[in-house]
């Protein structure tokens, strides 16, 4: 894997077939079984809030976000967020969680929902405590359910 830097860009259509070998690089088959997929099944995909990390013409990351509901307060869905396995190691993930989160704050958006690793998204703002209310359709770690920009608490069913 190339070391040049990765661009941020947005996603295009012409981008899904090396969309999806890296999704299937990093996740493999397994990722058609979690709650994350669930809600991506339902919720509206937001190109416009969605970007690829480009270096060399390969797509090495991606982060996308869904528009949903949380009980009545209109919110994101992050996910997901993928990274090649060569890069994982230069910050390129974080990059393209703060790209979002920026260009969606810019536009107003809500709070943005998210499934994921304390230790990793904690840094970006994101946080569990607001979410205890949150109910995903399936079973997850409540540890692992993070927000940031919620204003209060959150709850209710994740829906469209």
């Amino acid at each position: 894997m190339s070391t040049t830097e990765a661009v941020i860009r947005p996603e295009t259509p012409a981008d899904g077939r090396r969309i999806e070998a890296l999704l299937d690089h990093a996740f493999g088959p397994g990722r058609f079984v979690k709650v994350s997929e669930r809600v991506r099944e339902f919720a509206r995909f937001r190109p416009d809030l969605s970007f690829c990390a480009e270096a060399d013409g390969e797509v090495v990351g991606l982060v996308r976000l869904w528009d949903i509901h949380i009980g009545q307060t209109p919110a994101l869905f992050l996910g997901p967020l993928a990274v090649h396995s060569g890069r994982r190691l230069d910050g390129l993930g974080g990059r393209l969680v703060e790209h979002a989160g920026a260009v969606a704050d810019a536009r107003g958006e809500g709070p943005i929902l998210l499934v994921g690793d304390p230790p990793f998204f904690e840094r970006f703002g994101y946080a569990a405590p607001p979410t205890a209310g949150v109910r995903l359709p399936g079973p997850v770690d409540p540890r692992r359910v993070l927000v940031r920009g919620a204003s209060q608490p959150l709850s209710g069913p994740v829906r469209p």
